[in-house]
């Protein structure tokens, strides 16, 4: 557990890897609704080569957020930067984030923020949407046909966000895991999930109570203002202050949701490299761990070039 802003204390998962503390460090970051051990299937062929740690950002997994709390995308950077901070990372070490979702937000954030911190970023479909593309529809008409097409994919994260309404809708609690684990298994999106990662999913995202049953550690009110929060999160901003190499990683091109904002996002990128991996959808990361991890060793590879000495 590691303190962070606001009284946050955030939680910090060690995967495995190397003693040696000249390996190369990989933090991995999570999508909204989902927790650091999520990437446990992920990180498990990289742990030869990489020591792998998960964050649990605020409001997520077993994190403590006080009540008093803000969830704004801002205060997830400052999550990532209390880890990279901690003696569990900091000091010398070679760090590379890999992202996913709301993890590529926090971790952009972090790194405009302290430029070196961090040598590479591997994002997969990052929620970092121009401001553009969230502006009311009456305070300017779209530019072109592009534009347009634009905004309306990133409609689940302006003023109306039926993400955030869906969240609120979502079950809570379950009789025990295998009650949780098997409906997930069953139902679109979370039947996406390649088993081992869903089965992390469960495990780390949900409470044990007294009575057997289990609970989302990130509730359906937390989940839902994470989402509200989503096209106001400056990250997008900073993605022009980056100086460092970037991955932006895109599955197959859906006419909605993240996959939309790739393109705007490389374009902000001082060096960014386009990766297509068109096989996949959003929860791409958890779909495939295996390939997604052979992805993220080639990219890390690819970068440690880069490093000072």
């Amino acid at each position: 557990m590691i303190a962070s802003t606001q009284g946050v204390r955030v939680a910090l998962h060690d995967l495995g890897g190397p003693g040696d503390p000249a390996a190369p460090v990989l933090l991995f970051a999570h999508a909204t609704g989902f927790c650091g051990q999520v990437w446990e299937p992920t990180a498990a062929p990289l742990t030869d080569r990489y020591r792998c740690v998960a964050l649990d950002l605020r409001g997520h997994g077993v994190s403590e957020t006080p009540g008093e709390a803000s969830l704004h995308w801002s205060h997830m950077g400052d999550d990532v930067l209390a880890a990279l901070d901690s003696d569990r990372i900091g000091g010398d070490r070679e760090v590379h984030g890999v992202g996913h979702s709301l993890g590529c937000a926090a971790l952009v954030l972090a790194a405009s923020r302290r430029p070196g911190l961090l040598r590479s970023l591997w994002l997969y479909e990052p929620a970092i949407v121009s401001p553009r593309a969230t502006a009311p529809a009456e305070s300017a008409e779209p530019a072109d046909a592009a534009d347009a097409e634009s905004a309306d994919a990133t409609a689940p994260f302006g003023t109306s966000n039926p993400l955030a309404d869906a969240a609120l809708r979502r079950r809570a609690t379950f009789a025990s895991y295998d009650e949780a684990l098997a409906n997930y298994a069953r139902k679109a999106p979370l039947n996406e999930l390649h088993p081992d990662a869903l089965a992390a999913y469960v495990r780390g995202g949900f409470a044990p109570e007294a009575d057997g049953s289990v609970t989302l550690r990130c509730s359906p009110a937390t989940e839902a203002e994470v989402f509200r929060g989503a096209g106001n999160n400056e990250a997008f901003a900073a993605l022009s202050e980056l100086d460092l190499p970037v991955a932006m990683v895109a599955g197959r091109p859906d006419e909605y949701g993240p996959v939309t904002f790739v393109a705007a996002n490389l374009a902000q990128l001082p060096r960014g490299t386009l990766i297509e991996r068109r096989h996949l959808g959003h929860f791409g990361p958890l779909e495939d761990p295996p390939g997604m991890a052979g992805d993220i060793a080639a990219w890390v590879e690819a970068n440690r070039s880069q490093r000072v000495t």
